[in-house]
């Protein structure tokens, strides 16, 4: 099983949410990355802006390729073509999002930049990152979920 931090809107997460959590997209450039995702693989959200976690979802499908307008995008031609099936573990009302700035810089995955420049772990679309982080993660948001919205 492979953990995935998927960086993108609040917005793009709740239009997931609104569907049922039936599928997500990526990126036209991210192909590679999502053609190595398996069934049973886990993604987490990290809310770009605003800096937070905001829910867990499982993959349960193969990749395919769909060009339906789904999420939206800064970039006018970009629909997240790269898509996977997928069913909530976990979904954080905002007040209950978990804070990368304080989780971020304790996380094993993070190590690999210099301390002080640990947000650029957050850069980009999609990353791997190691068990022992994404199960510390699973259960701050179990946590955060118990506590009432």
């Amino acid at each position: 099983m492979t953990y995935w931090i998927v960086v993108g809107s609040e917005e793009n997460m709740r239009i997931a949410e609104e569907r049922g959590f039936d599928m997500f997209g990526f990126k036209s450039t991210r192909r590679s990355e999502v053609s190595g995702m398996e069934v049973g693989d886990r993604l987490i959200f990290y809310l770009t802006k605003i800096m937070k976690f905001g829910g867990i979802a499982e993959i349960t499908s193969d990749y395919y390729e769909d060009h339906e307008k789904v999420f939206r995008s800064v970039k006018p031609k970009e629909d997240y073509p790269w898509r996977v099936k997928i069913k909530k573990i976990t979904v954080l009302a905002p007040e209950q999002y978990l804070d990368v700035r304080e989780i971020g810089p304790t996380m094993e995955y993070v190590k690999k930049w210099p301390a002080e420049h640990w947000r650029l772990a957050f850069q980009g679309n999609l990353h791997k990152i190691p068990d022992g982080d994404y199960k510390m993660i699973e259960g701050l948001m179990a946590d955060a979920a118990k506590v009432k919205a």
